[in-house]
Parts: structure tokens; sequence; C-alpha cells
């Protein structure tokens, strides 16, 4: 398969369904939850458009890797959460509502953060003469284009048919996943002799940035006194990134498949963290629940 129909076609295609999926499961009540609960939204867009891409620069910086890798893994931390963050969130028993809130919200504040923040990536580790880099307007517009069009198809389609959309939207999150790791087979067919020196190199930075981050989120919103179903989401929220995206950036945007592994190896580890979070979250909620009806007794 050549690396245009990959880039060009299955890339935006497969975040286009994604993101249309997510609207689908989302209704104009869902952006009121800004106002209801501004703490808990407050904690996590700062800790996941503050604090996670610091969290991503200092790994690139101290772990050992290629520059181009570097700048793979701070668009990594860049990019917004993902739509498996909702359904991670979900099965933790977190705060849902609020993670939809969140997603969605820095879904729309990083079409403008992303082209800034990532050229600034690219200067600091390739040079000021750099021949790559994103051209900050058309970026915005793309990203707009393939992230927030479909999920305002999907808004709409739920408002008007939302039969059609309940049943859409259980086979848009099949087929999303389904290109997803499509999308990650083909990166790691394509970079295969050079896989186990780039495992090397982003194994540790991926590892480091998915449970930092996600102890980071968790940790922040115990500080700020939000409740367990708002810290799991928060640390769900914080360390499961919109990895396809961030492969659309690298390997379509800047054309750059090497600076797209990060997002693919980064995809496959977070299945792991996500069934370890899922049960630590139930775990949680469980022992809160039980005290609670403790206290209720005495």
């Amino acid at each position: 398969m050549q690396a245009n129909l990959l880039t060009n076609v299955i890339l935006p295609l497969s975040l286009a369904i994604i993101m249309l999926g997510m609207g689908l499961s989302l209704q104009p009540k869902d952006f009121q939850r800004v106002t209801k609960y501004p703490k808990a939204v407050s904690v996590g867009l700062v800790s996941q458009l503050i604090v996670l891409p610091i969290i991503g620069f200092c790994i690139a910086k101290t772990v050992p890797m290629q520059p181009v890798i570097a700048v793979g893994l701070i668009i990594l931390a860049l990019c917004p959460g993902g739509v498996s963050s909702n359904m991670v969130t979900y099965l933790a028993r977190g705060d849902v509502a609020l993670s939809v809130t969140l997603t969605v919200l820095s879904s729309i504040i990083t079409i403008f953060t992303i082209p800034i923040f990532a050229n600034l990536a690219l200067q600091h580790f390739l040079g000021q003469g750099a021949a790559i880099a994103l051209p900050i307007g058309s970026t915005m517009l793309q990203i707009f284009l393939i992230t927030m069009v479909p999920i305002g198809l999907g808004m709409y389609i739920r408002q008007r048919f939302t039969d059609t959309a309940l049943r859409l939207e259980k086979v848009t999150n099949r087929l999303a996943i389904a290109l997803l790791a499509l999308i990650i087979l083909l990166i790691l067919i394509r970079e295969w002799n050079r896989l186990p020196e780039f495992i090397v190199q982003v194994g540790i930075g991926v590892v480091m940035l998915n449970l930092i981050s996600i102890l980071a989120g968790f940790f922040l919103s115990k500080l700020f006194q939000l409740n367990i179903a708002q810290q799991i989401c928060i640390a769900i929220e914080v360390g499961f990134q919109n990895g396809t995206l961030a492969i659309a950036i690298t390997a379509g945007l800047l054309n750059n498949p090497d600076m797209a592994v990060p997002g693919a190896i980064y995809g496959l580890f977070m299945n792991f963290t996500g069934f370890a979070i899922i049960s630590y979250g139930r775990k949680l909620f469980a022992t809160n629940s039980m005290s609670r009806d403790l206290v209720g007794k005495v």
C-alpha cells in the first residue's frame, strides 16, 4: 500500500469517523457542564493542555531519542484526549459526562495550540533550518475539518434523527477501531526493519508519558479535592491521548512516518494501562461506596 493512500485517505477518513462517532453521542446539554462543574473542567483542561505537554517535553529532553522521535512524542502530548478515554472512563466507573466534556473542549482548543507548539518543538529539536514545518493557518483549518466538522455533523444527526444516531454510533465505533488498527499495522510494517531501534527509544518515552500523565491527572484532581469519579475521569483523560490525530499530523501533514511511531506504539501500549486503570477504578469506586455505606449506618 502506498504511503500517500495511508496519509491522504485512510488517516483523515479514520479520524473523521472517530470524531463523527463522538458527535453522535453528544447533545447540547453536554456543554452546560462547563458552568455546572467549573472546578473539575478547569483542573482537567489545565492538566491536559499545560501539564501534559510539559511532561512530554521533559521526557523528550531526558530520554535519549532521535530528534524526529522526540518531536513525535511531543506532538502526541499536545493532542486532546481520544474517544477511547470516554470508553475507559465508563468502564472504570469514572465521570463519563465530565470525560466527554473535556474531550470535546480539548479537541476545540488544540486546533489552535497544536500547530503553534508543534512548530516550536520542530525548531527546538530539529533546528531553525528544519526543512519540515507546519503552516499554522492551513493546519488549523485541516484539524478543524477532520475533527470539528464530523463532530458537528454527528450532533446534528443526533438532534434530528436520534434512533438513527444511536444505531450509527455503534457502527462508527467498530469501524474506527478497525481503521485505527489498520493504520498502526501499516506503520509498523513500514518501519519493521527499524522497529527494534524505535521500541528501545520510543518504548521508554511512551511508557513514561502514559504513566506519569495518568498519575499527574489523578493527583492534581485529588489535590483540588474532586470526587472519586472525577479523579478517575481526569486521570484517564490526561493519560489517554488521541493517537490517531498525532499520527495524522506526523505521517500526514508533516509527511514523516518516523514521527508517527510514538503515536503508533502509544496506541498499542495504552490498551494495557487501560485494563489496569479500569480494574483500579472499579476497586476504588467499590471501596469508596462501601465506606459511604458504613458511615451511613453509624
